[in-house]
């Protein structure tokens, strides 16, 4: 086991229009998931004050920021590509303290968040908006886009650096400005973030942080100057945003908010390929990505086989300290975490689990003062009345479930109330184009884990795991809106449908 050298607590502070601001009221803790009486850092806890002058802060230079070259805001995303390089190791270790992730996952989401900054940094060069024919031949139209003015992004603990960029990215390059509210539970990689903004030559005021709990993400939402939301988080705080936001009539949500993700391994999947596919897609970061898969589906025929090559795979997982690269896993990320994943566990046994891998808390002088648990793996046929197989559990607690046939596959997959990642293990086109066509997803996957998004596809998902506004590329068509422009190049006025222009008496 690695022993990291241990270091001073990071000093937290709010950024508002340009200028940090320490502590001067109530604090909170930032813990390390793999060592709990380890304190990455102490940070403020904002107020509805507090998000009241972020946003009057990020309102002041949007008029000038809209109105500078899309190109000069695209070169300090270039920028802020070199100082993300120079910096991931040091981002990487940062992030591994505090969310729990091990070292080579968040080496990858460094990457992940420089592939968004680079996106960014190539679009801004690149056309925006659209040549549309005229009825009249005298006049050209146009179709532009305009930023809609404040976002407030308000990101998860799980994906602290690349879930932000997705957010920040598009929204600055378009021509807004942001506050951004980081999760309570990685408030240092937040602010790590917007120093490196800072660095990049951003301007002031353009970016502004808020660090807090629900509070400041209450007034954020019920805050007039903020157009729009970005939010990516729980359902149930997703239709808190939504429902508050009813009251702002130019105001855009955009919420990605949960998920019961699977794998559906087919009669004619290979299956060693599938083992390690639902592997990946159940157990990394311990099962707590939103498109983490908590459902493998399994073709009958293939299921006894699968299951025994699936649980010997989960049994030799590694999963220990976050800083050491050679571990396949680390610990979820707080106590609540784990008692939540319990309460799942047993839930399973109650509706009728056949208990395949009875994980857990593990106890080991190496676990012992982190919140490490291994895999809960349990069969069970598919019943709408089985809340484990419906509801997100976000943690290492997987059903593996029995289907005849692919109607009943897809049936099984549908019928829950989220509908984000989908992978689907099959040798036969026909069968992956049915599932394509038949199942509510918004990121399919082939022969792959449902799990390892990129940047330049849109993330999000239907029903409860999102309202048709995703992440990443496709978020610039949430925080722009187009507008149309008519130009006419004639002397005299020619109206489209062939309306009249004859004025009684003429012009004068």
């Amino acid at each position: 086991m690695t022993t990291a050298t241990a270091a001073l607590p990071i000093a937290g502070r709010h950024l508002i229009a340009g200028h940090w601001h320490a502590p001067t009221g109530a604090h909170f803790e930032s813990r390390n998931p793999a060592r709990a009486d380890e304190v990455v850092g102490l940070f403020p806890k904002g107020t509805a004050t507090d998000a009241g002058q972020a946003v009057a802060a990020a309102r002041a230079p949007y008029p000038g920021w809209r109105r500078s070259s899309r190109i000069h805001r695209a070169e300090l995303f270039d920028n802020l590509a070199q100082v993300i390089k120079q910096e991931t190791d040091n981002l990487a270790r940062l992030m591994a303290r505090e969310c729990g992730k091990v070292i080579t996952e968040c080496r990858a989401e460094v990457v992940e968040g420089l592939h968004m900054v680079q996106y960014v940094f190539g679009t801004g060069r690149m056309p925006t908006g659209d040549i549309v024919a005229s009825e009249i031949a005298e006049k050209d139209a146009f179709v532009r886009r305009k930023p809609w003015g404040v976002c407030a992004v308000i990101t998860p603990w799980n994906f602290p650096f690349a879930v932000p960029l997705w957010m920040l990215g598009p929204s600055l390059l378009e021509g807004n400005t942001c506050v951004f509210k980081p999760s309570e539970d990685t408030p240092a990689i937040g602010q790590r973030l917007v120093e490196l903004f800072l660095e990049a030559g951003f301007p002031s005021g353009v970016i502004n942080l808020v660090h807090g709990d629900a509070e400041v993400g209450e007034a954020l939402v019920h805050d007039a100057g903020v157009n729009v939301v970005l939010f990516t988080g729980s359902y149930e705080v997703g239709k808190r945003i939504r429902e508050v936001s009813t009251q702002f009539a130019d105001r855009i949500v955009a919420t990605e908010t949960g998920s019961k993700s699977a794998v559906i391994v087919c009669e004619d999947a290979r299956l060693d390929l599938a083992v390690t596919c639902a592997v990946i897609s159940a157990f990394k970061t311990s099962g707590q990505r939103c498109v983490s898969a908590s459902r493998i589906l399994v073709h009958e025929k293939l299921i006894d086989l699968f299951i025994d090559k699936f649980v010997s795979a989960a049994k030799r997982i590694r999963i220990g300290d976050p800083l050491e690269s050679a571990n396949f896993t680390g610990p979820v990320i707080h106590r609540d975490s784990v008692e939540k994943v319990l309460r799942y566990n047993a839930l399973a046994r109650q509706e009728g689990a056949e208990v395949l891998l009875d994980g857990g808390p593990l106890t080991s002088a190496e676990h012992a003062h982190g919140c490490y648990m291994s895999p809960f793996i349990y069969r069970m046929r598919h019943r709408p009345d089985a809340r484990t197989i419906r509801e997100e559990v976000f943690g290492p607690h997987v059903a593996v479930i029995p289907f005849r046939d692919n109607d009943e596959a897809a049936r099984i997959y549908n019928d829950t109330p989220f509908g984000l990642s989908l992978a689907v293990i099959t040798e036969s086109y026909r069968t992956m184009r049915y599932f394509r066509e038949e199942c509510e997803f918004g990121m399919g996957y082939v022969n792959l884990p449902c799990i390892g998004a990129e940047v330049h596809l849109p993330f999000g998902g239907v029903k409860q795991s999102g309202n048709g506004h995703p992440s990443a590329a496709g978020l610039v068509e949430t925080v722009t809106h187009k507008v149309a422009w008519t130009v006419n190049h004639g002397t005299e006025v020619k109206m489209a449908q062939g309306l009249t222009t004859t004025i009684e008496g003429g012009p004068g």
